[in-house]
Protein backbone atom coordinates (compact mmCIF):
# COMPACT_ATOMS: atom_id res chain seq x y z
CA UNK A 1 0.00 0.00 0.00
CA UNK A 2 1.32 3.73 -0.77
CA UNK A 3 2.03 5.20 2.40
CA UNK A 4 -0.18 7.70 3.61
CA UNK A 5 -0.77 11.18 2.81
CA UNK A 6 -1.65 14.25 5.48
CA UNK A 7 -2.63 17.27 5.07
CA UNK A 8 -0.62 19.25 7.90
CA UNK A 9 -1.67 22.93 7.53
CA UNK A 10 -2.14 25.30 4.89
CA UNK A 11 -3.44 29.13 3.84
CA UNK A 12 -4.98 30.91 1.97
CA UNK A 13 -4.48 35.33 1.29
CA UNK A 14 -7.56 37.28 0.80
CA UNK A 15 -9.22 36.65 -2.98
CA UNK A 16 -10.56 40.46 -2.64
CA UNK A 17 -6.99 41.96 -2.99
CA UNK A 18 -5.65 43.21 -5.78
CA UNK A 19 -2.15 42.46 -6.05
CA UNK A 20 -1.22 44.54 -9.28
CA UNK A 21 -2.76 47.63 -8.33
CA UNK A 22 -0.61 47.77 -5.13
CA UNK A 23 2.20 47.77 -7.11
CA UNK A 24 3.23 43.91 -5.98
CA UNK A 25 4.08 40.72 -7.96
CA UNK A 26 4.73 37.28 -7.74
CA UNK A 27 7.76 37.71 -5.41
CA UNK A 28 5.17 39.03 -3.40
CA UNK A 29 2.16 36.44 -3.11
CA UNK A 30 4.44 33.55 -3.47
CA UNK A 31 6.10 35.09 0.05
CA UNK A 32 3.19 35.56 1.58
CA UNK A 33 2.19 32.19 0.88
CA UNK A 34 5.05 30.17 1.69
CA UNK A 35 5.37 31.87 5.08
CA UNK A 36 1.89 31.52 5.68
CA UNK A 37 1.34 27.86 4.82
CA UNK A 38 4.44 26.92 6.63
CA UNK A 39 3.67 29.15 9.88
CA UNK A 40 -0.04 27.10 9.72
CA UNK A 41 1.70 23.88 9.49
CA UNK A 42 4.03 25.04 12.61
CA UNK A 43 7.38 24.06 10.20
CA UNK A 44 10.60 25.62 9.03
CA UNK A 45 11.70 26.45 5.47
CA UNK A 46 13.98 23.61 5.90
CA UNK A 47 11.95 20.83 7.07
CA UNK A 48 10.74 21.13 3.28
CA UNK A 49 11.62 18.11 1.12
CA UNK A 50 10.12 19.23 -2.35
CA UNK A 51 7.86 21.80 -3.60
CA UNK A 52 5.33 21.79 -6.18
CA UNK A 53 3.45 24.98 -7.39
CA UNK A 54 0.39 25.47 -9.79
CA UNK A 55 0.07 27.81 -11.73
CA UNK A 56 -1.92 28.52 -15.58
CA UNK A 57 -1.39 31.48 -16.89
CA UNK A 58 2.33 33.12 -15.30
CA UNK A 59 3.40 33.86 -18.22
CA UNK A 60 0.92 35.65 -20.33
CA UNK A 61 -0.63 37.89 -17.21
CA UNK A 62 2.74 39.11 -16.10
CA UNK A 63 5.50 37.63 -18.83
CA UNK A 64 7.02 35.59 -15.62
CA UNK A 65 7.63 31.78 -16.28
CA UNK A 66 10.00 29.38 -14.23
CA UNK A 67 7.64 29.53 -10.94
CA UNK A 68 9.25 26.93 -9.75
CA UNK A 69 11.86 28.93 -8.87
CA UNK A 70 10.28 31.70 -7.05
CA UNK A 71 10.19 30.23 -3.55
CA UNK A 72 13.33 30.10 -3.27
CA UNK A 73 13.37 33.19 -4.61
CA UNK A 74 12.02 34.92 -1.65
CA UNK A 75 12.69 32.11 1.40
CA UNK A 76 16.24 32.00 1.00
CA UNK A 77 16.11 28.86 3.57
CA UNK A 78 14.38 27.14 0.31
CA UNK A 79 17.95 27.39 -2.03
CA UNK A 80 18.21 24.13 -3.41
CA UNK A 81 14.88 22.59 -2.73
CA UNK A 82 13.57 20.40 -5.74
CA UNK A 83 10.94 22.54 -7.00
CA UNK A 84 8.79 22.13 -10.13
CA UNK A 85 6.09 24.20 -11.63
CA UNK A 86 2.58 22.38 -12.62
CA UNK A 87 -0.16 23.45 -15.57
CA UNK A 88 -3.38 22.12 -15.99
CA UNK A 89 -5.26 24.94 -17.11
CA UNK A 90 -7.86 25.43 -13.82
CA UNK A 91 -6.94 21.95 -12.72
CA UNK A 92 -2.87 22.98 -12.17
CA UNK A 93 -3.32 23.24 -8.61
CA UNK A 94 -5.05 19.67 -8.45
CA UNK A 95 -2.24 18.23 -10.46
CA UNK A 96 0.49 19.67 -7.83
CA UNK A 97 -1.37 17.93 -5.12
CA UNK A 98 -1.29 14.62 -7.29
CA UNK A 99 2.30 15.14 -8.18
CA UNK A 100 2.95 16.03 -4.20
CA UNK A 101 1.14 13.23 -2.96
CA UNK A 102 3.04 10.90 -5.51
CA UNK A 103 6.37 11.56 -3.97
CA UNK A 104 5.31 11.20 -0.63
CA UNK A 105 4.10 7.74 -1.40
CA UNK A 106 6.97 6.82 -3.76
CA UNK A 107 9.06 7.36 -0.50
CA UNK A 108 11.07 10.05 -2.36
CA UNK A 109 10.39 12.88 0.24
CA UNK A 110 8.80 12.77 3.03
CA UNK A 111 7.42 16.48 3.63
CA UNK A 112 5.90 18.30 0.39
CA UNK A 113 4.89 22.51 0.11
CA UNK A 114 2.30 22.81 -2.30
CA UNK A 115 1.73 26.22 -3.88
CA UNK A 116 -1.30 27.61 -6.33
CA UNK A 117 -0.41 31.00 -7.18
CA UNK A 118 -2.26 33.59 -10.20
CA UNK A 119 -2.22 36.77 -10.87
CA UNK A 120 -4.85 37.88 -13.29
CA UNK A 121 -5.76 41.29 -12.62
CA UNK A 122 -2.68 42.99 -14.32
CA UNK A 123 -5.00 43.29 -17.80
CA UNK A 124 -8.18 44.22 -18.89
CA UNK A 125 -11.21 42.30 -18.25
CA UNK A 126 -11.40 41.57 -22.26
CA UNK A 127 -7.38 40.86 -22.53
CA UNK A 128 -7.68 38.82 -19.68
CA UNK A 129 -10.98 36.87 -21.05
CA UNK A 130 -8.25 36.64 -24.32
CA UNK A 131 -5.52 34.87 -21.92
CA UNK A 132 -7.70 32.29 -20.49
CA UNK A 133 -8.86 31.26 -23.51
CA UNK A 134 -5.39 29.26 -24.22
CA UNK A 135 -6.85 26.68 -21.95
CA UNK A 136 -9.17 25.54 -25.25
CA UNK A 137 -8.17 24.27 -28.69
CA UNK A 138 -6.92 27.75 -29.89
CA UNK A 139 -7.95 28.30 -33.38
CA UNK A 140 -9.64 25.34 -33.46
CA UNK A 141 -12.82 26.11 -31.05
CA UNK A 142 -15.03 29.14 -29.96
CA UNK A 143 -13.62 31.27 -32.63
CA UNK A 144 -17.34 33.69 -32.81
CA UNK A 145 -16.99 33.94 -29.10
CA UNK A 146 -16.01 37.52 -27.61
CA UNK A 147 -15.68 35.73 -24.30
CA UNK A 148 -14.20 32.02 -24.58
CA UNK A 149 -15.29 30.42 -21.17
CA UNK A 150 -18.79 31.54 -20.84
CA UNK A 151 -19.44 30.54 -24.37
CA UNK A 152 -17.91 27.36 -23.94
CA UNK A 153 -20.02 26.57 -20.77
CA UNK A 154 -23.27 27.63 -22.05
CA UNK A 155 -22.94 25.04 -25.00
CA UNK A 156 -22.40 22.66 -22.39
CA UNK A 157 -25.71 24.11 -20.62
CA UNK A 158 -26.98 23.88 -24.12
CA UNK A 159 -26.63 20.02 -24.43
CA UNK A 160 -27.94 19.81 -20.85
CA UNK A 161 -31.10 21.18 -22.28
CA UNK A 162 -31.46 19.21 -25.39
CA UNK A 163 -31.03 15.92 -23.48
CA UNK A 164 -33.06 16.42 -20.11
CA UNK A 165 -34.11 20.17 -20.28
CA UNK A 166 -32.58 22.71 -18.29
CA UNK A 167 -34.47 25.74 -16.62
CA UNK A 168 -31.96 28.62 -16.01
CA UNK A 169 -33.46 29.55 -13.07
CA UNK A 170 -32.04 26.77 -11.39
CA UNK A 171 -28.73 27.85 -12.74
CA UNK A 172 -29.60 31.49 -11.04
CA UNK A 173 -30.15 29.72 -7.73
CA UNK A 174 -26.45 28.31 -7.70
CA UNK A 175 -25.28 32.11 -7.80
CA UNK A 176 -27.45 32.70 -4.90
CA UNK A 177 -26.23 30.09 -3.18
CA UNK A 178 -22.50 30.54 -3.84
CA UNK A 179 -22.82 34.66 -3.24
CA UNK A 180 -24.36 34.32 -0.20
CA UNK A 181 -21.95 31.33 1.51
CA UNK A 182 -19.61 34.01 0.66
CA UNK A 183 -20.14 36.54 2.95
CA UNK A 184 -19.32 34.26 6.28
CA UNK A 185 -15.58 33.38 4.55
CA UNK A 186 -12.98 36.01 5.91
CA UNK A 187 -11.01 35.52 2.23
CA UNK A 188 -13.41 35.53 -0.51
CA UNK A 189 -13.44 37.93 -3.10
CA UNK A 190 -17.24 38.80 -3.11
CA UNK A 191 -17.95 39.19 0.64
CA UNK A 192 -18.15 42.81 0.62
CA UNK A 193 -20.18 42.78 -2.82
CA UNK A 194 -23.85 43.71 -2.66
CA UNK A 195 -27.28 42.14 -4.64
CA UNK A 196 -30.84 42.47 -5.74
CA UNK A 197 -32.97 40.01 -6.54
CA UNK A 198 -32.83 41.18 -9.68
CA UNK A 199 -29.05 40.79 -9.32
CA UNK A 200 -30.03 36.67 -9.73
CA UNK A 201 -32.96 36.82 -12.69
CA UNK A 202 -32.89 37.79 -16.38
CA UNK A 203 -32.62 41.01 -16.01
CA UNK A 204 -30.85 42.61 -18.57
CA UNK A 205 -29.50 45.53 -16.96
CA UNK A 206 -28.90 44.32 -13.50
CA UNK A 207 -27.73 40.53 -15.00
CA UNK A 208 -26.95 41.08 -18.51
CA UNK A 209 -26.28 38.43 -20.97
CA UNK A 210 -22.51 37.66 -21.15
CA UNK A 211 -22.63 34.68 -24.10
CA UNK A 212 -25.50 32.28 -25.40
CA UNK A 213 -27.53 31.72 -21.87
CA UNK A 214 -25.08 32.78 -19.33
CA UNK A 215 -25.18 35.68 -17.13
CA UNK A 216 -23.30 37.94 -15.20
CA UNK A 217 -23.97 36.32 -11.78
CA UNK A 218 -23.10 32.91 -13.67
CA UNK A 219 -19.69 33.67 -14.02
CA UNK A 220 -16.64 33.07 -11.66
CA UNK A 221 -14.19 36.33 -11.25
CA UNK A 222 -10.42 37.44 -12.54
CA UNK A 223 -9.53 36.59 -9.01
CA UNK A 224 -5.41 38.00 -8.00
CA UNK A 225 -4.19 35.02 -4.81
CA UNK A 226 -2.91 31.69 -3.78
CA UNK A 227 -3.16 28.73 -1.22
CA UNK A 228 -0.71 26.56 0.20
CA UNK A 229 -0.96 23.25 1.85
CA UNK A 230 1.86 21.27 3.29
CA UNK A 231 1.71 17.40 2.91
CA UNK A 232 3.54 14.90 4.84
CA UNK A 233 3.68 11.10 4.91
CA UNK A 234 3.77 8.69 7.81
CA UNK A 235 7.73 8.64 8.45
CA UNK A 236 7.69 12.48 9.21
CA UNK A 237 4.97 12.48 11.50
CA UNK A 238 6.85 9.56 12.86
CA UNK A 239 9.85 11.77 13.36
CA UNK A 240 7.73 15.04 14.42
CA UNK A 241 5.37 13.95 17.08
CA UNK A 242 5.46 17.42 18.68
CA UNK A 243 3.47 18.58 15.41
CA UNK A 244 0.80 16.29 16.12
CA UNK A 245 -3.29 18.18 15.91
CA UNK A 246 -6.24 16.33 16.77
CA UNK A 247 -8.14 15.68 14.31
CA UNK A 248 -5.80 15.60 11.69
CA UNK A 249 -6.90 15.58 7.48
CA UNK A 250 -5.52 12.70 5.63
CA UNK A 251 -6.09 12.71 1.23
CA UNK A 252 -8.01 9.41 1.60
CA UNK A 253 -8.39 9.12 -2.32
CA UNK A 254 -7.84 10.25 -5.44
CA UNK A 255 -9.31 10.76 -9.02
CA UNK A 256 -7.46 11.75 -11.98
CA UNK A 257 -8.67 11.76 -16.27
CA UNK A 258 -7.60 13.42 -18.70
CA UNK A 259 -9.51 13.81 -22.18
CA UNK A 260 -9.03 16.28 -25.66
CA UNK A 261 -9.24 19.75 -25.71
CA UNK A 262 -12.47 20.01 -27.68
CA UNK A 263 -15.83 20.35 -25.46
CA UNK A 264 -17.61 18.91 -29.20
CA UNK A 265 -14.91 16.17 -28.54
CA UNK A 266 -16.36 15.53 -25.58
CA UNK A 267 -19.70 15.85 -26.08
CA UNK A 268 -19.91 13.28 -29.46
CA UNK A 269 -18.06 10.42 -27.53
CA UNK A 270 -20.65 10.64 -24.24
CA UNK A 271 -23.49 10.88 -26.94
CA UNK A 272 -24.80 7.54 -25.55
CA UNK A 273 -23.83 7.36 -21.90
CA UNK A 274 -26.54 9.27 -19.36
CA UNK A 275 -23.91 11.50 -18.28
CA UNK A 276 -23.11 14.15 -20.33
CA UNK A 277 -18.98 14.28 -19.35
CA UNK A 278 -18.52 10.88 -18.65
CA UNK A 279 -14.81 11.25 -17.42
CA UNK A 280 -16.26 13.53 -14.76
CA UNK A 281 -18.14 10.79 -13.12
CA UNK A 282 -15.18 8.20 -13.44
CA UNK A 283 -12.82 10.67 -11.78
CA UNK A 284 -14.98 10.96 -8.59
CA UNK A 285 -15.85 7.18 -9.02
CA UNK A 286 -12.13 6.81 -8.49
CA UNK A 287 -12.07 9.11 -5.85
CA UNK A 288 -14.45 7.11 -3.74
CA UNK A 289 -13.09 3.66 -4.55
CA UNK A 290 -9.66 4.67 -3.15
CA UNK A 291 -11.23 6.31 -0.27
CA UNK A 292 -13.23 2.98 0.93
CA UNK A 293 -16.42 4.94 -0.01
CA UNK A 294 -19.53 3.41 -1.64
CA UNK A 295 -20.83 7.13 -2.64
CA UNK A 296 -21.55 10.66 -2.52
CA UNK A 297 -24.17 9.99 0.94
CA UNK A 298 -20.75 8.93 2.68
CA UNK A 299 -19.61 12.79 2.24
CA UNK A 300 -20.45 15.69 4.64
CA UNK A 301 -19.72 18.48 1.99
CA UNK A 302 -18.17 19.50 -1.32
CA UNK A 303 -16.00 22.06 -2.94
CA UNK A 304 -16.43 21.58 -6.10
CA UNK A 305 -15.59 23.81 -9.30
CA UNK A 306 -17.88 26.68 -10.30
CA UNK A 307 -15.98 28.55 -12.74
CA UNK A 308 -19.54 29.16 -13.88
CA UNK A 309 -22.96 28.18 -12.43
CA UNK A 310 -23.18 25.34 -15.51
CA UNK A 311 -19.94 23.70 -13.75
CA UNK A 312 -21.98 23.35 -10.84
CA UNK A 313 -24.74 22.43 -12.24
CA UNK A 314 -22.79 19.38 -14.21
CA UNK A 315 -20.82 18.48 -10.63
CA UNK A 316 -24.31 18.00 -8.75
CA UNK A 317 -25.20 14.57 -10.50
CA UNK A 318 -21.80 13.74 -11.78
CA UNK A 319 -21.11 13.34 -7.82
CA UNK A 320 -24.08 11.44 -7.86
CA UNK A 321 -26.41 13.86 -5.54
CA UNK A 322 -29.39 13.16 -8.04
CA UNK A 323 -29.34 11.09 -11.31
CA UNK A 324 -27.80 11.90 -14.55
CA UNK A 325 -29.88 15.20 -15.88
CA UNK A 326 -31.78 15.95 -12.44
CA UNK A 327 -29.77 18.36 -10.47
CA UNK A 328 -32.58 20.59 -10.41
CA UNK A 329 -34.02 18.54 -7.69
CA UNK A 330 -30.46 18.96 -5.47
CA UNK A 331 -31.21 22.47 -5.89
CA UNK A 332 -35.05 22.98 -5.10
CA UNK A 333 -34.92 20.59 -2.29
CA UNK A 334 -31.99 22.52 -0.25
CA UNK A 335 -29.67 19.98 -0.21
CA UNK A 336 -27.05 21.88 -1.32
CA UNK A 337 -27.25 24.24 1.37
CA UNK A 338 -25.11 24.53 4.37
CA UNK A 339 -27.18 22.27 6.72
CA UNK A 340 -28.84 19.86 3.88
CA UNK A 341 -28.38 16.77 2.78
CA UNK A 342 -25.08 17.54 1.33
CA UNK A 343 -23.62 20.89 1.46
CA UNK A 344 -21.61 22.06 -1.86
CA UNK A 345 -18.88 25.46 -1.35
CA UNK A 346 -19.77 26.43 1.37
CA UNK A 347 -17.10 28.90 1.12
CA UNK A 348 -18.32 30.66 -1.38
CA UNK A 349 -17.33 28.38 -4.54
CA UNK A 350 -15.18 30.04 -7.25
CA UNK A 351 -18.40 32.38 -8.00
CA UNK A 352 -18.30 33.65 -4.58
CA UNK A 353 -14.64 32.97 -3.49
CA UNK A 354 -12.54 33.59 -6.06
CA UNK A 355 -10.81 32.09 -8.82
CA UNK A 356 -7.07 32.75 -8.98
CA UNK A 357 -7.08 29.73 -11.56
CA UNK A 358 -2.91 27.88 -10.45
CA UNK A 359 -4.92 28.04 -7.26
CA UNK A 360 -8.09 26.85 -7.06
CA UNK A 361 -7.25 23.31 -6.91
CA UNK A 362 -5.11 23.63 -3.40
CA UNK A 363 -7.54 25.85 -2.33
CA UNK A 364 -10.09 23.38 -2.32
CA UNK A 365 -8.14 20.90 -0.76
CA UNK A 366 -7.13 23.34 1.52
CA UNK A 367 -10.96 23.88 2.24
CA UNK A 368 -11.89 20.18 2.47
CA UNK A 369 -8.90 19.74 5.48
CA UNK A 370 -10.25 22.83 7.60
CA UNK A 371 -13.90 21.58 7.63
CA UNK A 372 -12.95 18.16 8.59
CA UNK A 373 -10.89 19.15 11.06
CA UNK A 374 -13.72 21.79 12.61
CA UNK A 375 -11.45 24.91 11.61
CA UNK A 376 -13.57 26.31 8.40
CA UNK A 377 -14.85 29.39 10.97
CA UNK A 378 -18.05 31.04 10.27
CA UNK A 379 -18.89 28.56 7.20
CA UNK A 380 -17.99 25.36 8.78
CA UNK A 381 -20.40 22.06 8.34
CA UNK A 382 -20.88 21.11 11.50
CA UNK A 383 -19.98 17.38 11.92
CA UNK A 384 -18.02 16.85 8.79
CA UNK A 385 -15.60 14.22 8.56
CA UNK A 386 -15.21 13.51 5.24
CA UNK A 387 -15.39 16.39 2.43
CA UNK A 388 -15.41 15.92 -1.46
CA UNK A 389 -13.48 18.13 -4.51
CA UNK A 390 -13.65 18.36 -7.87
CA UNK A 391 -11.64 20.78 -9.78
CA UNK A 392 -11.64 21.16 -13.31
CA UNK A 393 -9.36 22.69 -16.39
CA UNK A 394 -10.23 23.59 -19.51
CA UNK A 395 -13.83 22.20 -20.59
CA UNK A 396 -13.14 19.58 -18.34
CA UNK A 397 -10.14 18.15 -20.33
CA UNK A 398 -8.35 18.03 -16.47
CA UNK A 399 -10.36 16.31 -14.00
CA UNK A 400 -9.08 15.92 -10.42
CA UNK A 401 -10.58 14.66 -7.28
CA UNK A 402 -9.92 14.35 -3.86
CA UNK A 403 -11.76 13.11 -0.91
CA UNK A 404 -10.10 14.34 2.26
CA UNK A 405 -11.13 12.90 6.01
CA UNK A 406 -10.43 13.27 9.37
CA UNK A 407 -8.48 10.85 11.55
Amino acid sequence: MPEAVWILGGFQTDYARNWSRAGDGFDELAGQVVRGTLEDARLAPEDVDVIHVGNAFGQLFTGQGQLGGMPATVVPELWETPAARHEAACASGGVAVLAAMADIEAGRYDCALVLGLELERTVSGDEAAGHLGAAAWVAHEGEDARFMWPYMFSALADEYDRRYGLDDSHLRAVAELNFRNARANPNAQTRGWTFTEASFQADDTANPIVEGRLRRTDCSQITDGGAGVVLVGERFLASRPDLAREPLARVLGWGHRTVGLPLAQKLERSANDPYVLPHVRRAVLDAFARAGIADVDALDGIETHDCFTMSEYAAIDHFGITGPGESWKAIESGDLEIGGRIPVNPSGGLIGGGHPVGATGVRMVLDAARQVTGRAGDYQVEGARRFGTLNIGGSTTTTVSFVVGAD
